[in-house]
């Protein structure tokens, strides 16, 4: 499957307002926008592993696709997240007590692209895969 792999940031557009749009404070979107995080993709049967390291924070996330799964975000939110695969993309949708927001992943050659999205904020973060 392609989306195993290591995948680090090289490029962020609106990432700011969409921590704005999902409550996120400003000392911790400074923080954010600061790092440049590796997303580590690991899957094994149909168990999935998503690890995102910062040199601030690291997050996983283990689920399997269509099973509702607790998610402590970056930001520290606790969301009630589902993951499913939509032909080529992994949509993650999470659901905080006073926000949906979508997280739309695809591979494409040696590209991660993700769309993350809330109300009518659009950000997309573009990732190289270093392994």
């Amino acid at each position: 499957m392609s989306f195993a792999g290591k995948f680090k940031l090289k490029s962020s557009e609106n990432f700011d307002e969409y921590m704005k749009a999902v409550g996120v404070g400003l000392v911790t979107r400074k923080m954010a926008n600061a790092a440049s995080p590796v997303q580590e993709i690991v899957i094994t049967g149909d168990e999935w592993y998503i690890k995102t390291t910062t040199t601030f924070k690291t997050t996983e996330v283990r689920f399997k696709l269509g099973e509702e799964f607790e998610e402590v975000t970056g930001d520290g939110r606790n969301c009630k997240s589902v993951m499913t695969l939509d032909g080529s993309k992994l949509v993650h949708v999470q659901k905080d007590p006073a926000k949906e927001s979508t997280i739309i992943r695809e591979v494409n050659g040696n590209e991660l692209t993700m769309i993350l999205k809330v109300d009518d904020i659009v950000c997309t973060r573009v990732y190289d895969k270093i392994d």
